[in-house]
């Protein structure tokens, strides 16, 4: 199991308080990851917003970009994932200035694409603000184009948002910087499965994580791609927070419910000790069709014979 921490250039997560210990301050921020790289943390995940949805707009947002440059300039080992949208960057200078931070940080510094969702933040600083479906095409293709100007020089390309020639961006970084992505809707998922290096996703319920994993392996296959960098994260996630469950919890039993054509999945739990109670024939409609909902369990009996 690895772990990341939030850069907190807005503060905490916490709201509607005046006693926030988590400071937007760069003194702050610095001792965090001077701090998390020495207690073995492997990621900062730094957040990019020029308003601050936290606390207010009148409380302190401070800028993404200089902060991600300059834990990569007090830092040995930690990666470094600065959000970026597209809308804000204009994406030739950012190709130089994410290849200028990967030098400074030794190959550390990654991106997070995100294709902005606050209409409000747009309007205030000026940004065109398009449709769902739109914002996750934009950022499509500023990643092929962000990927054109570090592999090649002169750089053409002509499309839908962008066009250059003979273009030249010097210097290139020496290891291609991954791309992370997030998003739910089908086609933030479909897009996603396209361009990015690593699928990042928000907490839910156990059985829902592995269905979405399932479901961009499921794209990323149909697309001749690779799986997805971090594979079987969901095994290993599983079988770190079982020991708490059955130890610190005192729980005895725990189950999953898997959709029957989600194999990968039923074979995840069973790998970490599941076993199959029963099966609920055609339970779930879904995509008009009726699907068999495969039921998995594993007792505190079990994790304790497995040998934890």
């Amino acid at each position: 199991m690895k772990y990341g921490y939030w850069t907190p250039v807005f503060g905490s997560w916490l709201r509607n308080t005046d006693n926030d210990s988590t400071k937007g301050e760069w003194s702050y921020i610095k001792d965090l990851a001077q701090n998390a790289e020495r207690w073995g943390y492997e990621l900062t995940l730094v957040p990019e917003l020029y308003l601050n949805d936290i606390k207010g707009h009148k409380a302190p947002a401070l800028d993404a970009w200089a902060i991600a440059t300059g834990i990569a300039s007090i830092t040995n080992s930690i990666e470094i994932l600065a959000a970026l949208r597209p809308q804000y960057h204009q994406v030739a200078t950012t190709a130089k200035q994410i290849a200028t931070i990967a030098e400074m940080s030794g190959d550390r510094f990654s991106i997070n694409m995100v294709s902005a969702w606050w209409e409000e933040e747009a309007r205030q600083y000026g940004i065109s603000f398009e449709g769902h479906d739109d914002r996750y095409a934009l950022t499509h293709e500023y990643t092929d184009v962000l990927r054109g100007f570090w592999t090649g020089s002169p750089f053409s390309h002509s499309g839908k948002y962008f066009n250059f020639y003979n273009s030249y961006n010097e210097p290139k970084p020496k290891k291609m910087p991954l791309v992370y992505a997030g998003g739910e809707s089908e086609q933030g998922r479909e897009a996603i499965s396209r361009f990015a290096d690593v699928y990042v996703m928000h907490g839910g319920a156990l059985d829902v994580i592995i269905e979405q994993i399932a479901d961009m392996k499921k794209k990323r296959k149909a697309l001749g791609k690779a799986d997805f960098k971090g594979k079987g994260f969901g095994t290993e996630t599983i079988k770190t927070i079982l020991p708490y469950i059955f130890e610190e919890l005192n729980l005895n039993r725990i189950y999953a419910n898997v959709l029957e054509y989600n194999t990968p999945s039923k074979n995840m739990f069973m790998k970490c000790g599941f076993n199959i109670d029963g099966v609920q024939r055609q339970a779930i409609y879904k995509n008009e069709k009726f699907y068999d909902l495969i039921i998995l369990s594993i007792l505190r009996k079990d994790f304790n014979n497995n040998g934890k």
